[in-house]
């Protein structure tokens, strides 16, 4: 099993990236996905989520309106469109797979934002 981020970086205040997961060694399209992240001295926190098919997504407050998760099945793999960034948005961010007992996690990828 593997999840490989990619996408991070340094990035202005104000700006956008985007991070990828791209998943293997399980079935992909029957796991629910999520992105978290953990800032330095933080505990580490669920960023956005979205079901196994794309149908439901969540967020949380303070990327609301900003983040976008989204999945393409064919291609093993999920994303996270995110714009508007903040310096508080500076964290390692974390891809997660999750079905029934099963839950995996990617190696994490920097995103850092300043001027």
């Amino acid at each position: 099993v593997q999840l490989v981020e990619s996408g991070g970086g340094l990035v202005q205040p104000g700006g956008s990236l985007r991070l990828s997961c791209a998943a293997s060694g399980f079935t992909f399209s029957n796991y629910g996905m999520s992105w978290y992240r953990q800032a330095p001295g933080k505990e580490r926190e669920l960023v956005a989520g979205i079901s196994s098919r794309g149908g439901s997504t969540n967020y949380a407050d303070s990327v609301k309106g900003r983040f976008t998760i989204s999945r393409d099945n064919a291609k093993n793999t999920v994303y996270l469109q995110m714009n508007s960034l903040k310096p508080e948005d500076t964290a390692v961010y974390y891809c997660n797979a999750r079905f029934l007992a099963r839950n995996y996690w990617g190696q994490g990828t920097q995103v850092t934002v300043s001027s």
